[in-house]
């Protein structure tokens, strides 16, 4: 066998495909496109989808892949076993409606035996116990005898969803030898569920349609998708027991090993944390590089899991903290070849993992001293009590309860966490957190400056119709290198609603902050910024003044941002919702509930009605009303807000109602222009929207019509220098074609004659320089072109040229043509020297020529 390396056999299989054909895709990302069936990408055919149902046509119908993939199912089984892997990587060959079954088994028995030179004696395909054909071909084509070929059932060898496309699949499985595996089945064959076979490809034949009854249709047109594992087929050739001995796993499991002088292979403890630290550290990379952020739910809390379960099991092996962003260096090293994005976004990689590894840490210490105080009674503990007890480590110290079972069963704990407990205790802590949503502190943390203040501090905004105001401070906090400053009262916006805070100053008699941002914590207004002068104290009295150019252009896109909403409602149906926004001084961004891209039509008639309600100046109120009143006259109110006894009903002429305590422009002519920038999907059924207005457009135009005059300018170069090449290659065609009709010359009456038929498309120019090219090497003897050019209207045009000396001789060119095309009802003439005419469609070249007037 050819011992290659993992990247070798990436590009070797890649390699191989490409020569029969296959277009080489890159492997998509890890988070799926417009496929809400997925968490993540965990199979080569799933960024395929839309070929394989038809939705889509493929590039090419055959395709190739090396795709990576992220699968959570087995997360459990990862470090137990050698060979399961969260993120593994998936070869696959594709063919929609191209090749079918022979071909697949033909090509793939070629690579395994001849390629990767494994010995047809270590290898056994197995078929769907029904499918006679691929098993046909298995023993007529490839020549395996019946007894290697093994007839596996439904369960094994037939691909099938609830409905839609499904067929059977031919496995090929290397046999890692008697030995290999502990086994106490007499007749261990491929399909065993020990590990002495490894099945490292499999064939899948998409020809039925599971329809919803039950029952299959043959489809007319059939597919082939198939997953070789690399990981597995490089174990196989490189002669290891699993895949955490391949080349590139083992440097990764190396480098976890070098960090504290750790045996692998000395207890089965050591082994099971050093392959969790391998794999994940691995997938963690991978997923971080596709954009996937930590986070508490959805695939961003499936990147969180596999790094703190990596995390800890460093603890667990006395790795010092900090030591993840050295092993990921490792495995970038080992696939940044074949992925350069990993180079490309590794400082953000770092990052993030070094602040996540280090948030995990700070509260690993303490969490795992509190679960050794509740464990340390002795007692035996129920799996009620333990769920109750999961719940606690993950409010308190942000462990997911599978880490906590894992914990458990490192104490010797053997019980499970009843899960149902577990679950019940965070939906009534989600609860908790809706109704308390208000009174969090600004930050988001679970403490901060501001929360430590006495409650009865508040901050009165009085911003809507006043550009500056005295006001008491309350409070200076200096937090790092800024100052927070609350005041009893403030114009300065501070940030909510989607709208960002306020800039601005602070003055007092001894000193002047300047405020960048402005943040509401309960009832409190933080002013964020730098103290640029003197010193301001808690109890001065000061004048707080914001910045009117920034409010001014945050207002244009707030109240733009109204507007839209109802333009989206008017244009795509009342099924549109907000689901979050963002306006500040340079652009808005609009989040709504849709379930398809906006279409170029729909996003044209969104920006009309918008632009049409701007110029059309219409009055900008804002009413005070309680929130039955508010509903009563039609508002608009967001799902996810609060309101309290009384709410701001902001009125854009009658067009327009929506609940809002932003800041708005007194009419909609101030919004000035509104464009689209983009449209997007940010998440199943949310799409978001970016826009700009006032003098934010014009500068946008403005820098847009300077990028285009400057794409003019080099377009126009690059036209130029592409018609001085064409003027070339037709020169040095002309050169080609000349020399072929001199071949075939013959003297007549003592004059070289030249006759061809040009079949290619010409223009007048180019005929010329034929005839000019051939009386220039017919120059020193009397010469006689004559050529038909066919046209594309399905006619001729007849020319002939002759040279000085023939001409001194009697021929007359402008008469032959004459002459010659009358006879065809043509028409044409010209100078003795070059002359041509029309011929009608229909009239043969040999005809032409053997009929073609006297020349002397």
């Amino acid at each position: 066998m050819k011992k290659l390396g993992l990247n070798e056999l990436r590009k070797t299989y890649l390699d191989f495909f490409e020569q029969k054909g296959h277009l080489v895709l890159q492997s998509a990302s890890l988070v799926p496109q417009n496929d809400k069936s997925l968490l993540l990408t965990a199979a080569g055919m799933a960024p395929l989808k839309p070929y394989f149902t038809g939705q889509e046509i493929p590039p090419n119908p055959r395709m190739v892949s090396c795709q990576k993939c992220v699968r959570t199912n087995d997360i459990e089984n990862v470090g137990v076993t050698s060979r399961h892997c969260t993120m593994f990587e998936m070869l696959g060959n594709f063919s929609i409606g191209d090749y079918f079954k022979e071909e697949a088994i033909e090509w793939a028995w070629e690579f395994v035996t001849k390629v990767l030179e494994i010995p047809e004696n270590l290898l056994y395909p197995s078929v769907y116990l029904e499918d006679d054909e691929a098993y046909n071909i298995w023993r007529d084509k490839i020549g395996i005898s019946p007894e290697r070929i093994v007839k596996l059932g439904k369960a094994d060898n037939f691909w099938e969803l609830a409905v839609g496309p499904c067929g059977p699949c031919s496995e090929i499985y290397f046999d890692r030898g008697e030995g290999s595996a502990e086994c106490n089945n007499e007749n261990c064959y491929p399909g065993c569920e020990c590990d002495r076979y490894v099945e490292i490809w499999n064939l899948v034949f998409t020809q039925f349609n599971r329809n919803e009854d039950g029952t299959y249709s043959p489809l007319e047109q059939k597919n082939i998708d198939t997953g070789m594992g690399l990981e597995r087929t490089a174990s196989a050739l490189q002669g290891v027991a699993s895949n955490f001995d391949i080349d590139t796993f083992k440097a990764i499991r190396d480098a976890v090993c070098a960090e504290n002088n750790i045996q692998y292979g000395a207890t089965v403890a050591i082994n099971k944390s050093v392959r969790i630290i391998t794999d994940h550290t691995r997938a963690v990379m991978f997923m971080l590089s596709d954009g996937i952020m930590p986070s508490n739910e959805s695939r961003g809390y499936v990147l969180r899991k596999l790094l703190r379960r990596a995390a800890l099991h460093g603890k667990l092996l006395g790795i010092a903290p900090g030591f993840l962003t050295r092993i990921t260096e490792v495995a970038m090293q080992q696939s940044e070849g074949a992925y350069p994005n990993l180079r490309e976004r590794a400082d953000f990689i770092f990052k993030m993992i070094e602040t996540e590894e280090q948030r995990f840490n700070e509260r690993l210490d303490a969490g795992v001293d509190v679960l050794k105080k509740f464990l340390s009674s002795g007692k035996t503990f129920t799996g009620k009590e333990l769920g109750e007890q999961a719940f606690i480590m993950y409010d308190t110290f942000g462990f997911p309860a599978e880490m906590t079972q894992e914990l458990l069963v490192t104490e010797g704990i053997d019980v499970e966490i009843d899960m149902d407990v577990f679950e019940s205790e965070m939906e009534k802590q989600r609860n908790r957190a809706r109704g308390a949503r208000e009174d969090s502190s600004f930050t988001g943390g679970e403490d901060s400056p501001l929360t430590r203040l006495p409650a009865d501090i508040a901050t009165e905004f009085a911003g809507y119709n006043n550009k500056s105001i005295d006001a008491k401070i309350l409070a200076v906090i200096h937090d790092g290198e800024d100052v927070i400053i609350v005041p009893d009262k403030t114009v300065l916006y501070a940030e909510g609603g989607g709208q960002k805070g306020d800039s601005g100053f602070i003055r007092t008699e001894t000193g002047e902050a300047e405020i960048h941002d402005c943040k509401r914590s309960g009832n409190k207004s933080a002013h964020i910024g730098k103290i640029i002068k003197g010193e301001i104290k808690t109890g001065q009295q000061a004048k707080i003044t914001f910045n009117k150019t920034k409010r001014d252009d945050t207002a244009r896109n707030h109240t733009a941002t109204h507007i839209l909403h109802r333009a989206l409602k008017d244009v795509l149906g009342s099924h549109v919702e907000q689901s979050g926004s963002m306006v500040d001084q340079n652009r808005l961004r609009f989040d709504f509930t849709h379930f398809q891209p906006l279409t170029t039509e729909e996003l044209l008639k969104i920006e009309d009605i918008v632009n049409n309600t701007a110029i059309s100046g219409l009055l900008v109120e804002t009413k005070i009303k309680t929130p039955d009143e508010a509903r009563e006259m039609g508002a608009v109110a967001l799902f996810d807000e609060k309101y309290g006894d009384k709410v701001n009903v902001v009125c854009i002429g009658d067009y327009s109602m929506e609940l809002c305590g932003g800041t708005h422009v007194e009419n909609t002519g101030q919004i000035g222009a509104f464009e689209i920038l983009s449209e997007s999907g940010i998440a199943a059924g949310i799409r978001r929207i970016e826009a700009i207005t006032g003098i934010k457009y014009l500068n946008f135009k403005r820098d847009a019509k300077t990028e285009i005059h400057s794409k003019i300018q080099a377009h126009i170069k690059e036209i130029n220098d592409l018609k001085k090449e064409i003027t070339k290659l037709k020169k040095g065609s002309a050169t080609n074609l000349a020399d072929d009709l001199l071949k075939n010359k013959e003297t007549i009456n003592g004059i070289t004659v030249i006759s061809g038929e040009i079949v290619t498309e010409t223009d007048t120019d180019s005929r010329r320089e034929l005839a000019d090219n051939l009386r220039f090497k017919l120059s020193k003897e009397p010469g006689l072109i004559l050529l038909l050019f066919k046209n594309e209207d399905g006619g001729s045009t007849f020319l002939a040229a002759a040279t000085d000396s023939a001409v001194k001789q009697g021929v007359h060119c402008g008469n032959i043509i004459k002459e010659t095309v009358k006879q065809y009802n043509g028409r044409g003439g010209g100078k003795p020297d070059m002359a041509q005419g029309g011929i009608p469609a229909g009239v043969s070249a040999g005809e032409v020529f053997r009929n073609v007037a006297r020349f002397s």
